[in-house]
């Protein structure tokens, strides 16, 4: 199989190991990226990819099997577009999908055009996690039909002043943080609910990432920003928030309160799942999974299913890997999402900050119905 990559920044070249590493036999033709910093990645797989400077020109010269696209948030529906009207067989694009509402809809109309639905796979990595795939097996076997959700990703100083100090601090390019950090955990809890948002509710802002709050912490120089990166977390500049607290409504009556928080110390990333029939409660970070049965108290699963490290998600970067190589080269049938899931995820973020910025609740049902006529061709 052909790879082309559109956009190889840091993610990307940790994911090009991976995939390399789920298939040697894979032919590493062409990158476009604005500079060459990450092209070293390629050398230890002996492939020398040529290096352009504009995607166009890249598919001009090339017909390529798969597209990796890993450009900052704002490009990827350009690039979406791009690899859709070429002869791909397949293109991985890296979350978040769109960075909005509009972007979501035309994207929708680009993949009912160019059978988009089957060709786009995305990196909603946890999906592909150890303690996930544990918690959907318990899900099916010992909970019930799901109540309500208490979910939380919340990262240390150094993690947070990091977004402040990344390109990922202007909304404008990220999406905001909700988006491009959480949509993750949003798609998750969403796949265990199995229906969408249709009311969505937020508060939140920033409070500690100001110019009156500034520190002078070792914590500041442990994650260097990337590409369009400043070096000051503390002078105000981006406008995406540092804490954040949501709750959502599904079409089948499930409930979700979700907290964000860039500055807690003593990071985790936890969930509580309570079903009619038994309650699930994990962390990603502690990786650990705990099911007790409702009606007994019964503490039936006690595991740690992950691996607990941050640099790979716990394990699902590679696991992503080997599946989204068998399924590319047709030895298996179905991912754990598909690229609709991951832009409901999206849009749940979405409606988040809306909800945030104009102080008011989200009635997600006329995005549905514009969703699905876009997808159908209908638009």
């Amino acid at each position: 199989m052909k790879y082309g990559i559109i956009g190889l920044g840091d993610r990307l070249a940790h994911l090009v190991r991976c995939f390399a590493a789920a298939d040697q036999s894979i032919e590493w033709v062409a990158v476009t990226d604005p500079d060459d910093v990450r092209m070293p990645v390629f050398e230890p797989l002996d492939a020398a990819p040529i290096r352009y400077d504009s995607p166009a020109q890249m598919l001009a010269e090339h017909d390529l099997d798969v597209i990796m696209i890993g450009s900052p948030n704002h490009l990827h529906l350009e690039h979406l577009e791009l690899a859709l009207k070429s002869k791909a067989k397949f293109i991985f694009a890296e979350k978040p999908v769109v960075t909005n509402i509009e972007e979501t809809m035309s994207l929708a109309k680009l993949m009912a055009e160019h059978d988009g639905v089957r060709r786009i796979l995305v990196g909603m990595v946890l999906r592909y996690s150890p303690l996930y795939r544990a918690l959907t097996d318990a899900n099916r076997q010992h909970l019930g039909e799901i109540m309500s959700i208490e979910a939380a990703e919340h990262i240390a100083p150094y993690h947070g002043s990091f977004f402040m100090r990344d390109w990922r601090r202007d909304t404008a390019m990220s999406g905001g943080f909700m988006l491009e950090k959480c949509c993750h955990d949003l798609d998750l809890y969403q796949g265990l609910v199995g229906a969408r948002p249709m009311e969505v509710a937020s508060f939140g802002g920033r409070k500690k990432y100001l110019p009156e709050r500034r520190v002078d912490a070792d914590y500041l120089s442990k994650m260097s920003p990337r590409w369009g990166g400043v070096n000051d977390a503390f002078g105000g500049t981006g406008d995406i928030i540092d804490y954040q607290t949501a709750i959502v409504n599904y079409a089948n009556g499930a409930t979700l309160a979700f907290h964000t928080n860039l500055n807690v110390p003593d990071e985790y990333r936890r969930f509580m799942v309570a079903g009619v029939d038994g309650q699930a409660e994990g962390d990603f970070l502690r990786n650990y999974l705990h099911v007790t049965l409702s009606d007994t108290g019964e503490r039936i699963i006690d595991s740690t299913p992950g691996d607990a490290t941050n640099d790979g998600h716990y394990g699902a970067d590679d696991a992503m890997a080997v599946d989204i190589v068998a399924h590319i080269n047709g030895t298996l049938d179905q991912l754990p999402l598909s690229v609709i899931d991951a832009l409901e995820a999206g849009v749940t973020a979405m409606a988040m900050d809306l909800s945030r910025n104009e102080k008011r609740m989200i009635d997600l049902a006329p995005v549905w119905d514009d969703f699905d006529k876009a997808l159908a061709g209908n638009a």
